[in-house]
C-alpha cells in the first residue's frame, strides 16, 4: 500500500480487519462527479479496469450498455497482482497504461495526490488531459456514466431513473454487505466465528434472491438497473471463484434454477457476456497466495451459461 506517496510493503489481499477477525473494506478516496460532460469529453476520460475485479467490471458493463464505448477509453491491468499490486502488461490480453512510465496502477493514484496514503484499486476513471483520478469509486462510476455522462450518450437505458431510485438503493443495501462483500467476508476472515457469520449472509442473501427471481425477470421494477449489475458480477464470478476458494460452498449458484436463470438472461445481453472474463476471473483469484499457495487452477466447473462468453 502506499504511506504519504510512498509504496511501503507487498501488496496484500487483506485490506483491514477487526479484532474479530472479520475483513474491513477500504472507503474509496477520489469521489468526484462530472458536472459538465462535454468539457470532460474534451478532457478526454479513460477507465483503468481488471477483469478479474467485480467492481472494475461493473463499470464496463455500464460503458458497453450505455454506448460510451467510443467516449470512454479502457486500459486493462494483468489479472495476477505482483508485490506492486495491480500492474499492467500482456497477460491474457491486459494492456500498457497509456501513460509513458506508468507500469502500477499505484502511480495513478500518486500521479494525482503525491502524498497519498491507502490502497490503489480499480475502477479509476481517469481524466487524461489533466492526469488525474476523477473518482475510483465503482458506484459513483456507475452514475456518472449513466447521469452526469447523458448529454453525450442520450441513451434509451437508464440504469438509476428517477422512479425507482429508492428501490434500487434498497436493493443494493440489500445485497452489499451480505452477498457482494459478504463473499469477502468468508473468504478473508481469520476466525470461525468470522468465517461463520460471513457464510450466513451469503447464503440467506443467495435463498432470498431465489425466491424473488422466481416470480421477477431483474432485480427491481421489471427492468434493467444498475442493480442488476451489481448482483450479476457478484453470481458470476460466484462458482468459479468464490465456492472453492473462498469456501462459501454451501450451494452453487447452479444449484439455484432461478439464478441460474436470471444469469443465463443477463448473459445473452452482449454487455455482460463480453465484460465476463472468466480466465482472467481464475487466473486473478487463484493467484492469490493467501488463499492458494499452490497457484494451482483448477479446470473446472464447466457450467452451462459458458457458452455465452466469448473466451470460452
Amino acid at each position: 500500500m502506499l504511506v504519504e506517496g510512498q509504496w511501503q510493503r507487498k501488496w496484500d489481499p487483506v485490506q483491514q480487519e477487526d479484532g474479530d477477525g472479520r475483513f474491513i473494506r477500504q472507503s474509496s478516496a477520489f469521489t468526484a462527479r462530472i458536472k459538465d460532460a462535454r468539457a470532460a469529453l474534451e478532457d478526454g476520460l479513460r477507465l483503468y479496469v481488471a477483469y478479474i475485479c467485480p467492481w472494475a467490471t461493473r463499470t464496463l458493463i455500464a460503458r458497453s450498455l450505455l454506448g460510451l464505448e467510443h467516449e470512454v477509453d479502457v486500459k486493462v491491468v494483468e489479472p495476477t497482482l505482483d508485490d506492486f499490486g495491480w500492474k499492467f502488461g500482456p497477460q491474457l490480453g491486459a494492456t500498457q497504461s497509456g501513460i509513458d512510465g506508468v507500469e502500477f496502477a499505484h502511480q495513478l493514484y500518486t500521479m494525482t495526490d503525491d502524498r497519498y496514503s491507502g490502497r490503489a484499486t480499480v475502477p479509476v476513471l481517469w481524466n487524461i488531459q489533466q492526469g488525474r483520478i476523477i473518482n475510483n469509486e465503482s458506484a459513483d462510476i456507475l452514475r456518472i456514466l449513466n447521469d452526469d455522462l447523458r448529454p453525450i450518450h442520450q441513451s434509451p437505458i437508464n440504469l438509476y431513473p428517477a422512479e425507482l431510485r429508492t428501490d434500487i438503493d434498497a436493493f443494493n443495501d440489500r445485497i452489499y454487505d451480505s452477498l457482494n462483500n459478504g463473499v469477502y467476508r468468508a473468504g478473508f476472515a481469520t476466525t470461525q466465528q468470522a468465517y461463520s457469520e460471513a457464510v450466513n449472509s451469503v447464503f440467506t442473501c443467495l435463498n432470498d434472491l431465489e425466491r424473488h427471481f422466481a416470480s421477477n425477470p431483474y432485480a427491481v421494477g421489471g427492468q434493467l438497473t444498475e442493480s442488476d449489475i451489481r448482483l450479476f458480477v457478484t453470481l458470476v464470478r460466484f462458482d468459479v471463484a468464490y465456492y472453492g476458494l473462498f469456501k462459501t460452498n454451501l450451494r452453487a449458484i447452479a444449484d439455484y434454477p432461478a439464478l441460474s436463470a436470471y444469469l443465463e438472461r443477463l448473459l445473452k445481453i452482449d454487455a455482460f457476456a463480453k465484460n465476463t472474463r472468466i480466465d482472467h476471473i481464475k487466473a486473478g483469484y487463484y493467484s492469490v497466495k493467501k488463499l492458494n499457495p499452490s497457484g494451482i487452477v483448477p479446470e473446472g466447473p464447466k457450467l452451462d451459461w459458458f457458452s455465452y462468453l466469448d473466451d470460452e
